[in-house]
């Protein structure tokens, strides 16, 4: 029995954008969605509560690299896996931690076996194989899992890009097996003798070169995995590049398996990634960019800690129905910010977490409508500053 279900219940037919939900283990999820990212088991400013009750977010990433390290998969194993010890009963997405591992370590290690590298933490050495990040994961029990792959900076060289892509492919085959063997065995572990089925996908890398994302997509759908992942963008290049990256694989995925995009994007980056086939997409940026005064409003961008916000009495966004805009004034969101008040991350945090997920919401209800070309249109046409 497969651990989803992805049902496509309308598609734009001048784009390509679909709506849909996708069945997990712990919930429905209607897509396209944007996942909050938890990447030490919390989102950091904010309680469970913020994200079921104020934002009802249906799925949130954890990073597989940072749990194994603090507190430890077989510690989470044994405190009846990751929904429970954080105390979050939707669904969940674990990544490979193998961009963590590369980006992290200044002395990581890449060959055909793994990678080796070490913990930012204490320096300990570590391996990261195909097979062990499938049993890291298994044990976390996200409903979701991701096969280690290689991440490229930018820019490679096609050659280099090539050998890169083809140890992606092995590790995801050998990834693959892995977990086919693992379903095959009594799932029942000690600490959780019921535990939930799982989804595991392979991630498209190719850098930037159409011919190797199309290839690389093309051989990895050979798979038949529950889904996708297009992985290696965000990493320095252009935007434009990163669409064009999307637009070279998407065609080559199956048509009935959810597609995610992994590491993006801005506000104003979401409808186009979903008018390209895109189905879940993930980003530390409504978040961090929270933390360091950027707030993400209908006009644009706001920066608070400007002087022109000190008796702004204003929300920080009047199109805006979230806790932050509903209670609290630009001004005195500026205050908390320039004191370093703990509350203003949470503040902020909720804020621009709600401003992402309407705007998918928005997305989806225009696909839906047939209307999605008219609400890009008119998402092209507006300010990236906050005029105001």
């Amino acid at each position: 029995m497969p651990a989803l279900t992805f049902h496509i219940e309308a598609t734009c037919p001048v784009t390509g954008a679909r709506a849909g939900t996708l069945h997990t283990p712990h919930g429905p999820i209607p897509t396209p969605v944007f996942m909050p990212v938890g990447t030490q088991a919390t989102v950091k400013g904010l309680t469970q509560r913020h994200l079921a009750d104020d934002l009802n977010a249906r799925i949130i990433l954890g990073n597989t690299y940072h749990l194994y390290l603090r507190p430890g998969h077989e510690s989470i194993d044994k405190l009846g896996g990751l929904h429970r010890f954080m105390n979050w009963d939707r669904a969940i997405l674990t990544d490979s931690g193998g961009f963590q591992a590369f980006s992290l370590s200044q002395l990581t290690k890449i060959n055909d076996d793994g990678v080796l590298f070490s913990s930012h933490l204490n320096g300990d050495r570590h391996l990261f194989t195909p097979e062990s990040t499938v049993d890291t994961q298994l044990a976390l029990g996200s409903d979701i899992a991701m096969v280690l792959d290689e991440c490229l900076p930018y820019p490679s060289s096609h050659e280099h890009s090539r050998v890169s892509m083809e140890r992606t492919l092995r590790w995801a085959a050998r990834g693959m097996d892995h977990f086919h063997r693992r379903m095959a065995e009594s799932p029942r572990r000690q600490h959780r003798p019921d535990p939930l089925p799982q989804a595991l996908f392979p991630i498209v890398q190719g850098s930037m070169y159409p011919d190797l994302r199309s290839e690389c997509a093309q051989r990895l759908a050979a798979l038949d995995a529950e889904g996708y992942a297009i992985g290696g963008l965000s990493v320095g290049e252009p935007r434009a590049l990163s669409m064009e990256m999307t637009e070279a694989t998407v065609p080559h995925l199956p048509v009935l398996r959810p597609r995610y995009v992994m590491g993006v994007g801005t506000p104003e980056e979401l409808p186009e990634y979903v008018a390209r086939g895109i189905d879940m997409m993930d980003c530390v940026m409504p978040s961090r960019n929270a933390r360091n005064g950027c707030l993400f409003t209908s006009r644009g961008k706001l920066i608070i800690k400007n002087a022109r916000y000190k008796e702004d009495p204003r929300p920080p966004d009047e199109a805006c129905s979230c806790f932050t805009c509903s209670h609290y004034s630009r001004a005195y969101l500026r205050h908390l910010f320039l004191a370093g008040e703990i509350l203003y991350s949470t503040l902020a945090t909720l804020h621009n977490l709600s401003r992402y997920l309407d705007i998918m919401r928005a997305i989806r209800q225009a696909i839906v409508l047939g209307a999605f070309p008219k609400y890009l249109d008119s998402v092209r046409s507006q300010p990236v500053e906050d005029p105001s």
